[in-house]
Order: C-alpha cells, then structure tokens, then sequence
C-alpha cells in the first residue's frame, strides 16, 4: 500500500506543472486551481479549464495539480502544486475557481475517523480553517472566487466512497463560508451525477470523464456569467 502511495505521488510530481502566466496569457483574468477533478483529462484537452475556456470563450490558467492538497507539508513537491495554496500565482484575477479538500479526507484519515481533518480545513461555521483562510488570501487579491465542491458517486463501488458522510460535511460547512462574503461562491456538484450513472466518471469512478468535466466547467460557467456585471 505504501509503495503505491509513493508512485502515485512521484507520478503526482512529475504531472504536477501548472500552467504559468506568459505574455501571451498576462491579460487572462481567470484563475483555476485544484486537484484532479479540475485537473483530469488535460492531456485530452477536455478538463474543467478546457470546457471552461469555450463556455466563456477567454482563457483561463489551469494550477491544478493531481494528488493536490489543500494541507501539505513537503516544501519542493508543494511548491511545484501538490500544495493546493501554492498552486496561486499573482495576477489581475477577476476570478479565482478552486476546489480541495477530497485528497486531504484520503491521504491524511483515509476516509476513516476524518472528523478531526475536516475540523482542520474549515470550521463549523465556515469562518476559520485552512480553506478561509486560503479563500481570504485569494479575496485580498481583488478576486471573486468559486469554490467548487466535489461529485458524488453514482451509487456503485468506489474506493472513496467511505468520503461521502465527511464530504457532505464539508459541502455543508463551505455553504456557510459563501453565507459571509458575497465575493465568494460556493458551488455543491453532489447533485450532479444522476444514481447508478457512470458516464460522469472515469472507470475508476473516482475522477471525472470528460462529460463529468464539461459539467462541472458549465455549472461553473453559469455562476461567473451570473456574477458579471454586464
């Protein structure tokens, strides 16, 4: 179990470079940052920021990361984006879009006793913890930020689908941090994935197909589009 723990994270490093801001991207205002939901079907060119960009027709600068975290200790691998915080970069952001937190519940308690983790991340009433405290730093910057929750499993066998009481948990407390700042909006995707539907996920029922991403990037599409002046 270890040594596959390992080589999926040494697999995590060597996919672990983000999109970074060149001359031709410095007038981009959208920022996506995460781990593999956001992250899965880049090679394809059909992730979340993929189907993002041609539902809002801009670009947008993909940090996502697989394997990301929102707590993560290790200096070199987080600076690279195993660290979802380290994963921003300064810019003129109209928005930041992010989501996290489901690699913290399997990594650090395994789905188990994660009472203790989601305490960690955002407290009951969503006003302290790593993920306000991440979403403040993001809010200080001048940006409008998404925060987008995770899919849920369509009712089949999955190894994370112990994550779902601490999951919903979680949804449940990041609702209360968007109830205190009208920069931010949280956007649940528990409703997304229709019961015994597997078309929204990858065989392993755990990362998003690319259907799964261009639902997930349309709902988001949806929230910047509303919260735009026009």
């Amino acid at each position: 179990m270890l040594r596959a723990l390992l080589a999926l994270l040494s697999l995590s490093f060597l996919l672990s470079c983000g999109e970074v801001i060149t001359e031709s991207t410095k007038d981009a205002r959208i920022l996506l940052m995460g781990d593999s939901m956001m992250a899965a079907n880049r090679a394809s060119g059909r992730s979340v920021a993929d189907a993002l960009e041609g539902k809002l027709g801009e670009e947008v600068i993909d940090r996502s990361v697989y394997a990301a975290r929102i707590i993560y200790g290790l200096p070199l691998t987080g600076a690279a984006g195993l660290s979802i915080p380290q994963q921003y970069q300064k810019g003129n952001w109209d928005w930041v879009v992010l989501n996290g937190g489901g690699n913290d519940l399997i990594f650090g308690c395994a789905c188990g006793y994660c009472s203790a983790m989601v305490d960690r991340l955002i407290s009951p009433d969503g006003s302290t913890g790593r993920i306000p405290e991440l979403v403040n730093r993001l809010r200080a910057g001048g940006a409008k930020v998404v925060y987008s929750g995770y899919l849920r499993n369509p009712g089949l066998f999955s190894p994370v689908r112990p994550c779902k009481v601490y999951g919903n948990e979680l949804d449940r407390r990041l609702a209360r941090m968007d109830a205190r700042d009208p920069g931010v909006i949280f956007l649940p995707m528990s409703d997304l994935v229709p019961e015994g539907d597997p078309s929204l996920h990858q065989e392993d029922l755990v990362h998003p197909s690319p259907k799964g991403s261009a639902a997930i990037a349309a709902r988001i599409a949806t929230a910047i589009r509303a919260n735009t002046p026009q």
